[in-house]
């Protein structure tokens, strides 16, 4: 084992964080690692909530925090955890959120065709363990719930895993959104594992509904706001028209890494045999796309210049909501209005006249169950308890249907 090399970091949030442990900390000094300060946790919330500045960096770090607490508190408890389980896990939380391209959900949506960051994640993860010598196989593990004690995997990845409650408590911080606020040293004392799963104990009950609370109000108020969605949207449509300008031949300012995903059809099989694309995907950020976006606000392409310009000077689209799906007539009526209004051609309007639905269930029974340890011993899922807001309410999925456009 190299020296050991003892760091902390001041965090906004928490205070300060430490860094105590050599492969953890040549974890993070991985470039693969440092690209994560380029890529903003929120992607264009910044454009509503100046304050929403804060990195993935910092989020990982965060969250990378509150998995020390968490262990440190089971272990308090009885529950054995090695120092090799314990550093695996933390490192499976600070790689949670490695394979998030620029502007986080954009680039997948975008130019990358059937591949989600989790799996980008996933070959990452896989790629660092074969350039640290196998040292994040214990890691992947925990990762995917390959390993026997499962409790470790639930504070990686559940409806109760530190990253959510880092980046409520984070993103409620930077927005000034105080109904984001969550008790998370509460409920991380609050914590047991119990047959080899992690729960809750019944005192801990209602700061739980609090924490299921807070994160349905933060996606409608923050997360699902009309204006973010205006803007990401138009970022999406930005590089889906790039993406169909580069495969007609078409010549387009930027980077490298960004010339290679707009240039080519990528596809999972790419990541999968093509080391060059996994390498050229963590020299892509959030500054090669707005560095493109400022450029391609003067290219010849009507379609391409004017949504760049708009983004970059805030003219965002206007976002209407409602509980039922638009008809067809106001779909028809502001595709005709805009076309003439800015001489758009036909098969060109859907850049500018879009409707979609965003749908939030703040609880998912279906998923992975916040269970409630009750002092008789017995064990309840958080919304099968009488009297729980979550059983009334919360578990209920909301959809609202929205429509895209510019201001006419």
């Amino acid at each position: 084992m190299t020296e050991r090399k003892r760091k902390i970091v001041n965090d906004p949030v928490y205070g300060f964080i430490t860094i105590d442990h050599p492969l953890i900390f040549n974890l993070i000094s991985h470039p693969c690692y440092q690209r994560l300060r380029r890529i903003h946790q929120m992607a264009l919330a910044q454009l509503v909530y100046p304050g929403a500045m804060h990195t993935r960096f910092h989020h990982s770090l965060g969250a990378y925090h509150l998995i020390c607490m968490a262990l440190q508190e089971l272990r308090s408890k009885g529950t054995e955890i090695t120092e090799e389980e314990e550093v695996a896990a933390k490192m499976a939380i600070l790689l949670h959120d490695v394979g998030h391209g620029p502007y986080s959900h954009a680039l997948e949506n975008g130019i990358i065709e059937g591949v989600s960051h989790e799996e980008i994640s996933q070959w990452l993860m896989q790629d660092l363990n074969r350039q640290m010598d196998g040292a994040l196989q214990l890691t992947l593990d925990i990762f995917n719930n390959r390993y026997h004690k499962k409790f470790l995997h639930q504070l990686v990845s559940s409806q109760l895993d530190v990253d959510r409650m880092d980046y409520l408590n984070r993103d409620s911080f930077f927005t000034g959104v105080a109904e984001g606020t969550i008790g998370y040293d509460r409920i991380i004392k609050m914590l047991i594992v119990h047959d080899g799963e992690l729960m809750v104990e019944e005192k801990g009950i209602y700061s739980i509904e609090k924490f299921i609370v807070a994160r349905r109000l933060m996606y409608w108020q923050v997360y699902l706001h009309k204006t973010v969605l205006s803007a990401e949207n138009m970022l999406v449509k930005i590089l889906v028209r790039a993406k169909e300008l580069a495969q007609n031949g078409q010549e387009l300012f930027c980077s490298p890494a960004l010339s290679y995903f707009l240039y080519n059809t990528v596809t999972r099989d790419n990541f999968e045999h093509e080391p060059d694309c996994l390498r050229l995907f963590c020299m892509l950020d959030d500054y090669d796309i707005m560095g493109a976006i400022k450029v391609w606000g003067n290219h010849s392409d009507k379609v391409l210049s004017l949504l760049c310009k708009w983004l970059v000077n805030r003219e965002l689209f206007k976002v209407v909501l409602r509980n039922e799906p638009f008809d067809q007539d106001t779909t028809i009526r502001l595709r005709q209005q805009v076309a003439q209004k800015w001489d758009i051609p036909e098969k060109d309007v859907d850049y500018f006249v879009f409707s979609d639905v965003a749908t939030l269930r703040a609880y998912n029974v279906n998923d992975e169950n916040i269970n409630i340890l009750f002092k008789d011993g017995t064990v309840k899922d958080i919304s099968s308890i009488d009297n729980a807001l979550i059983s009334h309410t919360l578990a209920i999925p909301v959809k609202k249907f929205y429509i895209c456009h510019p201001k006419i």
